[in-house]
């Protein structure tokens, strides 16, 4: 194999290399991104629910039945 027909491969294998590199590179930074989002939502849902929930938690049994 002659010196210019591996450069020739070097210099192929390096282009593929760097679409697979941009390929991936666009894939992280898309994940990254709904990641992102999802802790967003998280947050959220988390400050809903303890909006939800009684300032003061009792149990049933200090309750008064409806009969009293």
């Amino acid at each position: 194999m002659s010196v210019e027909d591996r450069l020739s491969e070097l210099e192929v294998k390096l282009s593929f290399t760097e679409d697979l590199v941009d390929a991936l590179n666009t894939t992280v930074y898309r994940q990254q991104r709904e990641i992102d989002d999802l802790r967003l939502q998280l947050h959220a849902l988390r400050q809903q629910l303890l909006a939800s929930q009684p300032a003061e938690q009792h149990a049933l049994r200090d309750e008064i039945p409806p009969h009293y």
